[in-house]
């Protein structure tokens, strides 16, 4: 099981050519090399790989072409990081099961939280590495008409402690949580989850907060995704305050920085 004594900064890695942040993006060995270079020299304790891009009205892709890219950019991940722990995005049995077996991949990231596949299940109780289980309702390109709830946080957290239940069934107890911002919930919506994220600290589990870049910041302040870096970090600020254990950001430095401001007011003594 990983143990989060502290929270850190997960990387966000793109090898696809449609991913919404264009420069988070990287298709070629040389490209790949210096993102991760990069992030791992900035404090990145994890990196996410991804070779399916899941912004809304996305295009399918096959399995085949979704592990092609995802084979290129673990082999220039490697040859740069060794050691570091990488999770791989995907909503597929079969990637995640040849990723891990095969790529030196330790986690997995579902944004479907196994809703997308019925085989996900099985094989992360087989595989024995760590789950993100990611809140979405739908598949990405129909996820955004999915968002009416009863009660937004009742809604998303019975929905998640449903998954958590089925897994515990099957013996996978190193789960992380993601609320999924930005994947079937509107603006409100998404302000909302976050003002109370605090509640999934009920699971006793990590939680995991993705919203580097979004729309829940660029639709609120009228940007483009290219000027959202200061918004990104004003909100990760919020995140940790309600008890983000990771987060998973395109920009490592600025997410490294506001984890140390953090834990800097965190242990300071009171007068």
């Amino acid at each position: 099981m990983v143990e989060y004594h502290e929270p850190a900064v997960m990387g966000i890695l793109n090898v696809t050519p449609d991913s919404f942040h264009a420069d988070s993006r990287a298709s070629e060995h040389n490209s790949i090399c210096e993102k991760v270079e990069q992030m791992v020299t900035e404090g990145a304790r994890f990196i996410d790989i991804g070779g399916y891009s899941t912004r809304p009205g996305c295009h399918d892709v096959t399995p085949e072409e979704e592990l092609r890219r995802i084979e290129l950019g673990m082999e220039a991940l490697r040859s740069v990081s060794p050691d570091i722990p990488v999770s791989i995005d995907t909503f597929r049995a079969e990637v995640a099961e040849y990723a891990v077996k095969n790529l030196s991949v330790n986690i997995i990231n579902d944004i479907s939280g196994g809703q997308l596949d019925p085989l996900m299940y099985d094989t992360v109780a087989r595989l024995q590495v760590p789950y993100i289980i990611m809140h979405m309702r739908g598949t990405p390109q129909e996820m955004m008409v999915n968002t009416a709830y009863d009660d937004l946080l009742a809604d998303v957290i019975r929905e998640l402690a449903n998954i958590v239940d089925r897994l515990n069934l099957l013996g996978v107890n190193d789960i992380i949580i993601d609320p999924g911002f930005g994947f079937s919930k509107t603006l409100e919506q998404n302000y909302l989850l976050l003002k109370h994220l605090d509640f999934f600290e009920d699971f006793h589990m990590p939680i995991l907060v993705g919203i580097s870049r979004k729309s829940m910041l660029t639709k609120l302040l009228n940007i483009s995704t290219n000027d959202a870096l200061e918004a990104t970090t004003a909100l990760n600020m919020a995140a940790l305050q309600r008890g983000a254990s990771i987060l998973r950001v395109h920009d490592v430095a600025p997410a490294v920085q506001a984890v140390k401001i953090f834990k800097a007011l965190e242990t300071t003594d009171s007068y």
